[in-house]
């Protein structure tokens, strides 16, 4: 069994799932304001719901980021809490990877832009793809059977993650997913979904195919990815007045 949450895009949202991502719990509740008295009683009744126990979970999963500071911080000090209490590895889902198959589970999209509003004039960004060996899929009704949006990579190593100015025009023609979508200057027919919004169940899904493949990792290299740098410190951290 595996626990997910996110609390990066403007909610609390948990999801407790078996190994083939199936559901067996999941609620959501929009709104940022009270995440940090939300999480744990959310995860208690999701808990209580599948009828397990934190003992039962195989991993912990959660929204690393990039996105909210205050929602990326919440969600990884509970799972880096979680994870020391109870010994259990975690695993850390892309937020822009999450749109990203939320769009392919939504509208059967295979090649997208993610973009993600990061204000201060810029959008969080990067390109995902369903890879041709993966686009047939089966019918068997196993959700980790659909198949799963992959970073394009820069290099062998680098994803293109990145930030992005306001205005900025995408490379290629492809459509652009996520709140930052029209933010961005667009080709001519390149089209565009504002809608497109992950829960846990999605991160979940994530979390689970990446488990499988390359397994989790302890509390304290759980680490949150703001792309930002430094912008989740103070502005007098920062230097600034």
């Amino acid at each position: 069994m595996f626990l997910a949450m996110d609390t990066v895009f403007d909610q609390c949202s948990i999801a407790i799932l078996d190994a083939s991502g199936q559901v067996l719990s999941s609620r959501t509740e929009t709104g940022k304001r009270q995440q940090t008295q939300q999480i744990l009683p959310m995860i208690d009744a999701a808990l209580s719901e599948a009828k397990l126990r934190l003992a039962d979970v195989e991993a912990l999963i959660f929204n690393r980021g990039p996105g909210a500071f205050s929602g990326i911080r919440i969600n990884t000090a509970v799972v880096q809490a979680l994870s020391v209490a109870h010994d259990l590895p975690c695993v850390g889902v892309s937020s822009l990877q999450a749109i990203a198959q939320q769009a392919y589970q939504q509208y059967g999209l295979t090649q997208v832009y993610s973009a993600l509003d990061a204000r201060m004039q810029q959008v969080y960004f990067g390109q995902y793809e369903i890879k041709d060996s993966d686009k047939a899929g089966n019918q068997s009704g196993n959700q980790l059977d659909r198949a799963i949006m992959q970073p394009v990579l820069i290099n062998e190593s680098e994803s293109t993650e990145q930030l992005l100015d306001y205005d900025s025009q995408t490379v290629l023609n492809l459509p652009i997913v996520g709140n930052g979508a029209t933010l961005l200057t667009l080709h001519d027919d390149q089209v565009c979904y504002e809608d497109v919004w992950p829960d846990a169940v999605v991160i979940g899904q994530l979390g689970i195919a990446q488990f499988a493949t390359s397994g989790g990792t302890d509390a304290a290299n759980a680490l949150p990815k703001y792309l930002r740098n430094q912008a989740w410190k103070t502005l007098k951290e920062q230097g600034k007045a």
